[in-house]
């Protein structure tokens, strides 16, 4: 039973044989009735004031009464000015909570035929380092964003667009051969990314020293510091011969070229070794290496059509000024492509592959002015939802000891965090007791599914539009509102399910209308009735966030009602059968909320 579609329904009666008036269906809002009023839910009657040309209170108590006289799913009203609180028949609610019982993915829209295609775009890492703690929240949002996309209908491709050339690539591959010795994953027993991140280090720490003893140089010559160090920076040997290493690479050099495929070859290892921790993965992958040559040719289109203008250097702009932004380059003076030339060819790719409705980019909030720029000039070149694309712009992520910085190597490692997540879930359960008579590999497994979801959970609960500080202690904490706090409620869930069965109880498809219910087994099943606008608002909004803030209250609502109310000790049987119904029915929305998180939840803590 849809109870607020029932009563909406009734509403729009109500007011044509009160008033004479056909209203339509959005001017009816109906809303959780606060808990200091009585009532379940509240109709606000403002909006048919000028139709009743009556008092707000008036007009209440005359829809209220035709509501308890044709509606099954009212059973009492009460006014409050402008207010009717409804209270809900308690036959409704078993109807709501059979529904609910009925259906294994309830709030939650299919896919069909006609479901329009959303691509999203996420993680997005450079090949000459391993993913960090912000490459960890971008592909959590994205992985999660999918997720409840589809569950509002949605068809979603997952992306990933590899920035697999350019000068920070070359710096790694110099380094390689000037300091590597020939070492490979294999002969160093590290994995390829870490490798090869190794070596983004190792260059930069040497190209210091070269900036720093030219500086000084040409201080003593008489140079300004400033110039002295931009001079230093611009012309140190290292620098230089990752120059002439980009130079030979874009002239597709054999020996830089099979280096640099053998490179990438043991990062994409790597990678995708994270990914699978991670619980992450995509439908298509894109790399750079092959859009940019698209994206220059998609410039030179519309430099031929008039769209972008050439310079007397040679390079090759977009005059935004009417839009009321500036400048924007698309290509060097020498031919070269830059970032935004690079994603004008790959969304070129994407839309000739994918018949895209709604594009969705997962990017840090320092590239704002990037996208904005981007969904005009794909406007300009005629993709259809160019115009419309969407920034999902989320904030820094950083740890209680400050920021990160890759070329320093003081990045937090992702292998690093998820393996310390894990080991501080094992140690926090076997402290607390948690485990019992259990195998040893049972054991790793629960910390594993602990462990991430501290780690997806603490993240993905905060809005992603913020910038968020890690902790990784308060993360693990089994009360409060972690991930294993809600995890620990589903196990304890299902370990009363079990005893249920144990004791040869059969907990029935639907329950009889009669079935008693007290007040707070009605806001347990109004609660799991939320998840659908839970589902829903996260979609419109793009919001992770909402959802687990949504398994948090749910979660919580469960422990109140668990605290006040023995389920396999309940006075009657109908009392028992009736909360082991409400009982598998939250543990069931609880999987299938943290599911949009892409967080497991175990059958045992």
């Amino acid at each position: 039973m849809n109870i607020e579609k029932e009563i909406s329904s009734a509403v729009l009666k109500a007011v044509k044989e009160l008033y004479g008036v056909d209203l339509p269906a959005d001017m009816v809002q109906l809303q959780k009735t606060k808990a200091t009023f009585e009532g379940n839910l509240t109709l606000v009657v403002f909006p048919f004031l000028k139709a009743s040309r009556k008092k707000p209170e008036v007009t209440a108590q005359e829809i209220g009464e035709l509501l308890v006289r044709d509606s099954e799913a009212v059973a009492a009203f009460n006014v409050v000015k402008g207010f009717l609180n409804l209270i809900i028949a308690p036959q409704a609610w078993i109807g709501l909570l059979n529904d609910i019982n009925a259906n294994e993915t309830y709030g939650e829209q299919a896919v069909t035929d006609d479901s329009k295609l959303v691509m999203i775009e996420y993680s997005s890492p450079n090949t000459n380092k391993p993913l960090h703690l912000g490459h960890v929240r971008n592909n959590l949002l994205g992985w999660s964003l999918s997720q409840i996309m589809q569950a509002n209908g949605h068809k979603v491709v997952k992306t990933n667009i590899v920035n697999d050339r350019g000068i920070h690539i070359c710096k790694s591959m110099l380094a390689w051969q000037k300091w590597g010795n020939g070492d490979t994953p294999e002969t160093t027993g590290k994995k390829g990314d870490h490798l090869i991140g190794d070596y983004y280090v190792a260059f930069d720490k040497h190209y210091r020293e070269e900036v720093a003893q030219l500086k000084a140089q040409y201080i003593a010559e008489g140079m300004e510091a400033e110039q002295a160090e931009d001079k230093a920076k611009a012309e140190a040997p290292l620098i230089q011969e990752a120059h002439d290493m980009l130079v030979k690479w874009e002239q597709g050099d054999k020996a830089v070229r099979d280096l640099w495929e053998k490179m990438n070859n043991w990062v994409y290892a790597g990678f995708d070794e994270t990914y699978k921790a991670l619980g992450v993965g995509f439908d298509k992958i894109y790399y750079e290496s092959n859009t940019y040559l698209e994206g220059k040719k998609k410039v030179e289109e519309g430099l031929a059509k008039g769209l972008f203008l050439r310079k007397e250097d040679n390079s090759v702009w977009a005059d935004l000024t009417n839009e009321g932004l500036d400048q924007k380059l698309l290509l060097r003076s020498d031919g070269t492509s830059v970032y935004m030339t690079q994603d004008i060819g790959t969304a070129a790719l994407r839309f000739a592959d994918f018949p895209i409705d709604k594009m969705i980019y997962v990017v840090g909030n320092e590239q704002n002015y990037h996208f904005q720029v981007l969904s005009i000039l794909l406007d300009r070149l005629g993709f259809k939802w160019g115009k419309d694309l969407v920034h999902f712009s989320y904030g820094m992520v950083e740890l209680p000891n400050g920021k990160m910085k890759s070329r320093e190597g003081t990045v937090v490692d992702a292998d690093d965090l998820i393996a310390t997540m894990i080991e501080d879930a094992r140690k926090t359960s076997d402290e607390l007791g948690k485990f019992h008579d259990m195998t040893e590999a049972e054991k790793q497994e629960i910390a594993r599914i602990v462990g991430l979801g501290a780690l997806k959970y603490f993240i993905l609960k905060v809005d992603a539009r913020k910038n968020m500080l890690f902790n990784p202690e308060e993360s693990i904490d089994f009360n409060g509102n972690t991930g294993p706090f809600i995890q620990y409620t589903h196990a304890r869930i299902r370990s009363i399910l079990r005893k249920a069965e144990a004791e040869g109880i059969a907990i029935p498809t639907a329950l009889s209308t009669d079935a008693p219910l007290n007040e707070k087994e009605i806001h347990l099943i109004q609660k799991m009735d939320e998840f659908k606008v839970a589902v829903k608002d996260a979609g419109e909004n793009y919001n992770p966030a909402g959802i687990a803030n949504y398994c948090y209250e749910l979660t919580k609502e469960f422990n109140q009602f668990y605290h006040d109310y023995s389920i396999l000790s309940a006075d009657t049987d109908i009392e028992k059968t009736t909360r082991l119904v409400i009982a598998k029915n939250v543990a069931k929305t609880i999987k299938n909320a943290m599911a949009l998180l892409g967080i497991e939840v175990p059958e045992r803590m």
